[in-house]
């Protein structure tokens, strides 16, 4: 092994030696530019393990050529053998190449990006951790990450509670008794929904809340009270806030929220009753 390192001359080795330092050094800078853009410019090309691990394959490969060349060895052969044994490699990772492509193609048309909230039409739900070779991971709110095929990724339904903000409505399902001023109803709630907003940072307090009527219950006027999130998880420490400061301000004002009531008809002759 030795000897055949002793055969080598030593300026050509000074030359390995050097294309391998510059090797190393052009794929640290390209690496560390790389991360600046994809920070910068998370719009266009987001910061994934696939752009970065590519760029590694493209820089190693042109140092191996180099050194191959160094060594008086001609890459033409190699370069042809390469596109001949490419193509049989391309069949036989088919499935490989086709989740490659599958998750190029989500990452360059920005349907999503590192960071965003997402769910399937499968009902599977989470934060997009990472897009690799073949897969995407996405970590989901029990904190377990979920692996996702790109192809499946490409080919589901797919909404991104992320775009095209982060900010997002949060609607709240109430019903006040029938007898009750709808007016001061109103009042009353829309209060209470800026109150929270304004109090607690997940929520976007420059937003003005809004209440709609639109069901006649069995017991109940239904409304929906409509508040604002700063972004999808934030949603569930908006609507727990809301209820007890709602609760606790009808039963100052003395508004009523109903239980269900239901009208029993007895066969028989038997009087009504109301349970």
């Amino acid at each position: 092994m030795l000897s055949k390192f002793n055969n080598i001359p030593v300026d050509t080795l000074l030359q390995i030696g050097l294309i391998l330092a510059v090797t190393f050094i052009v794929l640290k800078v390209s690496l560390r530019f790389l991360k600046i853009y994809t920070e910068k410019r998370r719009d266009v090309l987001p910061p994934t393990s696939l752009f970065s691990n590519l760029l590694k394959l493209v820089v190693l490969l042109i140092g191996l050529l180099m050194i191959l060349q160094a060594l008086g060895i001609s890459i033409a052969p190699i370069l042809t053998a390469m596109g001949v044994g490419g193509l049989a490699v391309a069949l036989g990772l088919q499935p490989t190449l086709t989740d490659f492509f599958s998750g190029l193609q989500v990452l360059l048309s920005r349907q999503l990006r590192v960071g965003d909230y997402i769910q399937l039409d499968n009902g599977m739900a989470g934060y997009v951790h990472d897009i690799t070779w073949r897969n995407t991971t996405v970590r989901a709110l029990a904190n377990n990450m979920i692996v996702i095929p790109n192809t499946k990724l490409a080919a589901s339904i797919i909404t991104n509670y992320c775009k095209p903000q982060r900010e997002m409505a949060v609607l709240m399902q109430v019903g006040v008794a029938y007898d009750s001023d709808l007016k001061k109803v109103e009042q009353v709630t829309v209060e209470t929904a800026k109150e929270v907003l304004k109090e607690y940072a997940k929520g976007v307090s420059g937003f003005e809340p809004f209440i709609r009527y639109h069901t006649f219950g069995d017991s109940s006027i239904h409304f929906t009270v409509i508040l604002r999130a700063a972004e999808f998880v934030d949603q569930y420490i908006i609507k727990h806030e809301f209820v007890k400061a709602l609760q606790a301000r009808y039963a100052k004002e003395g508004i009523n929220i109903p239980f269900p009531i239901r009208t029993v008809y007895l066969k028989g002759g038997g009087e009504g009753g109301t349970s």
